[in-house]
């Protein structure tokens, strides 16, 4: 299955609870507000949400996750935020809940890899504590940031991500054409990849959607989108239907 991979072995991952959103809006809805009900599902009773705000760039970590924090008092949840925390490691180990917001998917990795968070958010994950991702966050869920619409601002490491899917992701998926524009559109940018990675899935969620994994029931939740994801490989885009168990394969070469 997706996410039995090199990363978790022969783990136990049954616990697995992901919830991985396209956008953090839909439409012209406000902030975080038509995926709300998700959160709110997948996040009740859970006292120690730990937000990593990483992605942000062009506002304060500290502006980040008053926002964040504005938005899910609505849903009666709140979160601290791990730029807050004197200890990182720490603040992770006691962590019911993982949060990542979006932003910039290259400055999120980066520092996932400066700080070292990369296993334990893995293991943490594969232990059962909940991961919610939005954007950013949910495409570093995958197995690497490669088809991240993002400009890469700046050079982690490395581009591999945290692999909790054994697929590739691509939130705010469409694939328009514009009148007298002549730059690649989604779709050729994705054909691009599955022409040198032909064996490895990607997942391209449409804004307003999301993908929910608990044990190993994979979804695709459509919510506020108004056509379905798709999975690209092998040369192929395949519409996914809403609310039924994805198709799975053994590992990313299957």
């Amino acid at each position: 299955m997706w996410y039995l991979n090199a990363v978790f072995g022969d783990k136990d991952v049954s616990a697995m609870d992901l919830l991985l959103l396209s956008s953090s809006t839909a439409g012209n809805s406000g902030y975080l507000q038509a995926a709300l009900p998700l959160i709110q599902q997948q996040l009740a009773g859970k006292q120690r949400i730990v937000f990593i705000p990483f992605a942000g760039v062009s506002l304060s970590y500290d502006a980040y996750v008053n926002k964040v924090n504005q938005a899910l008092g609505a849903g009666g949840l709140s979160c601290h935020s791990i730029h807050q925390s004197n200890n990182y490691v720490a603040a992770l180990e006691q962590a019911d809940a993982i949060v990542i917001g979006g932003g910039n998917t290259f400055a999120l990795l980066h520092q996932l890899y400066q700080h070292d968070l990369l296993t334990l958010i893995r293991e943490k994950v594969a232990a059962g504590c909940c991961y919610t991702g939005w954007s950013a966050g949910s495409n570093v869920a995958g197995l690497t940031i490669r088809t991240t619409n993002d400009m890469p601002i700046v050079e982690p490491p490395s581009l591999q991500a945290l692999g909790l899917l054994n697929c590739q992701l691509n939130p705010h998926y469409r694939n328009e054409n514009i009148a007298g524009f002549h730059g690649e559109t989604r779709d050729m940018r994705l054909a691009e990849f599955m022409q040198l990675n032909p064996t490895t899935p990607v997942l391209a969620l449409p804004e307003g959607s999301a993908l929910r994994l608990r044990g190993e029931n994979l979804q695709y939740l459509p919510g506020a989108a108004s056509e379905p994801a798709y999975l690209f490989k092998a040369g192929q885009k395949t519409a996914l239907a809403a609310h039924v168990a994805l198709p799975y394969c053994q590992n990313a070469s299957s």
